[in-house]
C-alpha cells in the first residue's frame, strides 16, 4: 500500500489520499520533481503522480529526486534501468505578476520518443488544476482514453448538526462550500454541463428540490409540492429532472422541466419508486422499486411505460449509477446485513462485488467511466473512496472535519 500525503492549502477541508491495491496491468511511470516547484505553493509532480496512481492504470517508479525540466532530454537507458516505461518532467516559474508558468513534457523512454507537452500560465489557486490537466494529458496519451482528473465532485459533510454541500476537485482537494444548513442536505446531482447541482434540502422541515448555480451561487426552487420531493436526476440534455414525489399519495417517479413547472407522472404503482437515473442516451430510466416485495432495480422508457427488472442477484438492491459509456451499472446490494458496492455489465448481466466494506453508499462514475466514487464507513467514520471497475485499486479521500457522504462525480469540464 502506498500512502500519498497531500495536504490542501484550503482551510475548508483537509484530505489524505491513500491508494491501496495493485492492478493487473499497470504502466510504470516516473514523474520527476518539476524544476522550481519547491518555490510554488503546490508540489506539481506529487499531484500528477497521485492522480495517475489513483486511476489504477499506473505504477509509480521512483525518480530518486532527479530534477529535470521540459527542455531536458532524459538518459532513457537510465530510466529504463529504473523500470520506467514513461517519464514526465517539467518546470514551474513564478512570473512578475504573481502567476506561475507551468510547463511539462512526456517521454516514452522505451522508444526514446517525445510524446509532446503543454504549458499553462495560472494563478496560485489554479496550480492544482494545472496539475490535474497534466495528468489528463498523460493518461490520454498513454491509455488512449480521456483523463478525468480535472473534473469535480460534489459531496455533503455533517459536523455536529451542521450540513454542508461542497464542490471539490476530483481528488477531494480544493473544496468550496456551496451551501450550509442546520437541516439535512441530500442527493446532490451534477447537471450535464457542470454548471448546476440539483439537491434536496430539509431546511423547510421537509424534503424540497433546488438547483444551485455553481459559479454564481444562485439557486432555484424546483419542487416543493405537497409531501416529499426527493432524488433528483438530470436528463443527458440537461432540460429535465426526474425525481420522486409523494404529492399524489405514494412515492412515484415524475419528470419536471429543469427550470421548474408542473411535473409529469412517469410511474403508476402501489409501491415505492425512487432513485431514478437516466441512461446516457436519455432513452431509459433506471430506478429502485419495491413493487416485487423488496427493493430492486428496474428499467423503463424515460417517457414512462412498462418496466423490466434489472437486478436478480440478492434480495435488496438500491442506488443505481450508470457509466457514461453505457456499459456498466453500479449499485449497492445488501449481503448478510452488509451494504456492498456491486458492478453489473449490462450486456451480459454478470455481477461483480467490488468491496469488502459493509456500509457502502451512493456510487457515481467518473465521466470517462473508469472509476467509481462512493461513500462508505472506514474505521468507524464515513469516508469517500474511489475504486477501479475491477475493484483492485482503491483510494480513500478522508475528510478531516466530519462525516462525508452523498458523492456525485461531475462531467468533463470545457477547457
Amino acid at each position: 500500500m502506498g500512502v500519498l500525503w497531500m495536504m490542501s492549502s484550503s482551510t475548508h477541508a483537509q484530505f489524505r489520499i491513500e491508494v491501496s491495491g495493485v492492478g493487473l496491468t499497470q504502466l510504470p511511470i516516473s514523474v520527476a520533481p518539476f524544476r522550481g516547484q519547491d518555490a510554488a505553493p503546490q508540489k506539481i509532480s506529487t499531484i500528477i503522480l497521485a492522480d495517475l496512481e489513483r486511476s489504477g492504470q499506473f505504477r509509480p517508479v521512483d525518480s530518486s529526486g532527479q530534477v529535470l525540466d521540459e527542455l531536458s532530454r532524459p538518459d532513457v537507458a537510465a530510466w529504463r534501468q529504473k523500470g520506467a516505461d514513461s517519464l514526465v518532467s517539467g518546470s514551474v516559474t513564478r512570473l512578475a505578476d504573481g502567476r506561475f508558468d507551468v510547463r511539462f513534457r512526456l517521454w516514452d523512454v522505451v522508444r526514446s520518443q517525445d510524446l509532446g507537452g503543454q504549458s499553462f500560465v495560472v494563478t496560485p489557486a489554479d496550480l492544482r488544476m494545472a496539475s490535474h490537466r497534466i495528468a489528463d494529458y498523460v493518461f490520454e496519451k498513454l491509455t488512449g482514453e480521456k483523463g478525468a482528473f480535472s473534473t469535480r465532485i460534489t459531496y455533503v459533510t455533517k459536523v455536529a448538526q451542521r450540513y454542508q454541500l461542497w464542490v471539490s476537485d476530483a481528488d477531494g482537494e480544493n473544496s468550496q462550500s456551496a451551501l450550509a444548513s442546520p437541516e439535512p442536505i441530500i442527493s446532490p446531482s451534477w447537471s450535464p454541463n457542470g454548471n448546476h447541482v440539483a439537491y434536496v434540502s430539509f431546511e423547510s422541515r421537509k424534503p424540497v428540490v433546488y438547483t444551485h448555480d455553481v459559479l454564481s451561487g444562485k439557486r432555484r426552487l424546483i419542487a416543493n409540492f405537497r409531501g416529499s420531493n426527493s432524488a433528483p436526476a438530470w436528463s443527458p440534455d440537461g432540460r429535465t429532472l426526474a425525481m420522486t414525489l409523494s404529492r399524489d399519495g405514494g412515492s412515484q417517479l415524475y419528470a419536471i422541466d429543469a427550470n421548474g413547472g408542473e411535473p409529469r407522472r412517469l410511474t403508476q404503482t402501489s409501491g415505492i419508486d425512487t432513485e431514478p437515473v437516466y441512461s446516457s442516451d436519455g432513452k431509459s430510466l433506471f430506478f429502485v422499486s419495491d413493487r416485487g416485495g423488496a427493493p430492486q432495480i428496474y428499467k423503463m422508457p424515460s417517457i414512462g411505460g412498462s418496466a423490466e427488472r434489472v437486478t436478480f442477484t440478492g434480495n435488496y438492491n438500491i442506488s443505481p449509477a450508470l457509466s457514461p459509456d453505457g456499459r456498466w451499472l453500479a449499485y449497492v446490494s445488501r449481503v448478510s446485513g452488509a451494504f456492498k458496492l456491486h458492478l453489473m455489465e449490462l450486456s451480459s448481466g454478470v455481477v461483480t462485488p467490488l468491496t469488502d466494506t459493509g456500509a457502502d453508499e451512493n456510487p457515481s462514475f467518473a465521466p470517462n467511466s473508469r472509476l467509481i466514487v462512493y461513500a462508505t464507513q472506514y474505521q468507524g467514520r464515513e469516508a469517500l473512496m474511489t475504486t477501479t471497475l475491477d475493484g483492485k485499486v482503491k483510494a480513500r479521500l478522508n475528510g478531516q472535519g466530519g462525516d462525508i457522504r452523498e458523492p456525485d462525480w461531475g462531467p468533463f469540464q470545457k477547457q
